[in-house]
């Protein structure tokens, strides 16, 4: 069999596979001879397999054997990867919606299709796909079924967490925006300040080591879980004095904050600083320390995800809230 000939059926079978949109797939063939190209000899393709057969190539009847099975899983996860896209959880006691809806907004406009499962309902990019409450299990698995999605964020309140769970084993970046402990009270069993911390602690346990916790450095409670996370942790709070944030920069460590009236990105001593708050859509609306926490929140999640300062900067000053 001349190389063209291999080339041509080669790239029929591949085309084949795409039309259907399978990355995998086995691809049968009818003709009188493999050895030459389809069109002169009437041969067709059959049909195509998404659960192809290995034997055949693993203990031919005659010929070498192949690890086909080594060649399939090198293409889908090259150079060792994992196959993960970025997700993104969001939790807290208020302002997740929000959070959440901000960072897939920048997800998006660093280029990624971006699923966004959340209480104002789901999305994909930024067209509406449903608009029924949608922090829950079943959206956020819908979410990451969806094969164009290459990022995805998700709000988890405490019910879901507790009723449902999470729809992710691990997350590359785990935020808690904030906690009142009382408005957890009384749902689940769930009576004491410790309970609570159990509860919302699952969103820092499923961070990857690659990853980061984006916590609340104004809130005892989640710099109390700073340990618990595999990763890296990113402090956010309005006020850059706060110990728990000088002791972390002072160890070399990132935070998000406000200096001078502007969004600051830190790393250890360095400050670099993004964007005015006063160019922030979204705390010009609505001027309040609870608004800016949120700003800073959805900055550090952009941060740990690699996002650029420009590209932060444009999607705060661009982004609103119906």
């Amino acid at each position: 069999m001349s190389p063209t000939s291999y080339t041509e059926t080669a790239a029929t079978a591949s085309l084949a596979a795409r039309i259907v949109g399978l990355d995998i797939a086995g691809v049968d063939l009818v003709c009188e001879d493999i050895s030459r190209p389809l069109a002169e000899q009437r041969g067709a393709i059959v049909e195509v397999n998404a659960g192809p057969g290995l034997l055949m190539h693993l203990k031919p009847e005659t010929g070498q054997p192949r690890a086909v099975g080594r060649a399939i899983v090198d293409e889908l996860f090259p150079n060792g990867g994992d196959g993960r896209i970025p997700v993104v959880g969001v939790t807290g006691s208020y302002g997740k919606t929000t959070v959440a809806r901000l960072i897939a907004s920048l997800l998006a406009l660093s280029g990624k299709h971006t699923g966004l499962a959340c209480s104002s309902g789901m999305f994909v990019d930024r067209r509406c796909i449903d608009q029924g409450d949608s922090a829950n299990w079943g959206a956020a698995h819908r979410i990451l079924m969806n094969r164009i999605v290459e990022a995805a964020v998700f709000e988890n309140g405490s019910d879901t967490i507790l009723s449902e769970g999470l729809a992710y084993d691990r997350c590359q970046v785990g935020v808690i925006t904030n906690v009142d402990e009382a408005r957890h009270f009384g749902r689940y069993d769930v009576n004491t300040p410790a309970q609570v911390f159990t509860v919302l602690r699952t969103q820092v346990d499923v961070v990857l080591p690659a990853g980061a916790a984006v916590l609340n450095a104004g809130q005892p409670m989640l710099v109390d879980m700073a340990p618990l996370c595999d990763g890296e942790v990113i402090f956010f709070a309005a006020d850059p004095e706060l110990p728990a944030l000088v002791d972390h920069r002072a160890q070399g460590k990132r935070a998000v904050y406000v200096r001078n009236g502007k969004v600051v990105l830190a790393s250890g001593a360095d400050e670099t600083a993004i964007v005015s708050l006063q160019s922030i859509p979204l705390i010009s609306a609505r001027a309040t320390a609870f608004q800016i926490e949120n700003v800073l929140a959805a900055s550090g999640a952009a941060w740990a995800l690699g996002i650029g300062a420009e590209i932060i900067r444009t999607g705060l000053e661009t982004f609103t809230v119906a």
